[in-house]
């Protein structure tokens, strides 16, 4: 058989192949289909996930969506330049009926990952654990033009690409407040629903450390998108 032959069967049978696991695999494991923001943490949806850096418009198109469906507000705002340069930065609000203790800056992938975070673990485990509806995220902040522990001799931190959250407690519709200092280690609902929510939610982060990760990180989870699935 000619070469060239063997080429275009190859080619061909690759098409099909692929044709194929378009149309039957489900979004969340099709390498294929454009990222959901309703799609479950897969390896897939994290593959797509971290490519979202690399396509701001691909990106903001979905934070457009999510705004659409009242699961996020946000705006857009002008890049930032000095030490720490932002490019295709965003300012969230809210995350749509979940209100934050104060907005945040946050690169596209932050803000994105953050929201399929809050909507499909922190929404559903509050309704699990307490019986009542999420309604407010605290947190420590996002941008920070510093370097890792503000160590001299230290990379620049996830902070100061605005590549990072630190969450520090929750509150809800039955008027109940946790902070992750104080509920951490609880043998109640509050340290039920903060490790869950912590274990769950790892894998739309690149990297999540909490409490166990060290004393650092006692009263916040750091929520960032370096790395490749650091849980601890």
């Amino acid at each position: 058989m000619a070469k060239g032959v063997k080429t275009v069967i190859v080619l061909t049978v690759t098409a099909v192949a692929a044709f194929w696991i378009y149309e039957r695999l489900p979004p969340q494991y099709n390498p294929f289909a454009p990222l959901s923001i309703d799609d479950p943490p897969t390896l897939v949806t994290r593959y797509k996930l971290r490519q979202m850096a690399n396509h701001p418009e691909a990106c903001l198109a979905l934070l457009n969506q999510a705004q659409k469906r009242e699961q996020l507000s946000f705006r857009s705002v002008a890049d930032v330049g000095g030490k720490c340069p932002l490019n295709d930065v965003v300012r969230v609000q809210s995350f749509g009926d979940v209100k934050l203790s104060s907005s945040f800056l946050a690169s596209c992938p932050l803000a994105l990952s953050s929201t399929m975070f809050i909507h499909q673990r922190a929404v559903p485990q509050a309704l699990a654990t307490f019986g009542s509806k999420l309604t407010r995220v605290n947190h420590l902040g996002s941008y920070a033009c510093r370097n890792i522990y503000n160590r001299q001799d230290a990379r620049l931190s996830e902070h100061a690409t605005a590549d990072a959250l630190d969450i520090s407690g929750f509150g809800f519709a039955n008027k109940q407040q946790i902070t992750v200092l104080k509920g951490w280690d609880s043998d109640g609902q509050s340290g039920e629903y903060l490790r869950s929510v912590f274990e769950n939610g790892c894998p739309f982060f690149g990297n999540a450390l909490g409490p166990d990760y060290n004393a650092a990180h006692a009263n916040h989870f750091h929520l960032g998108m370096r790395g490749y699935g650091l849980c601890r």
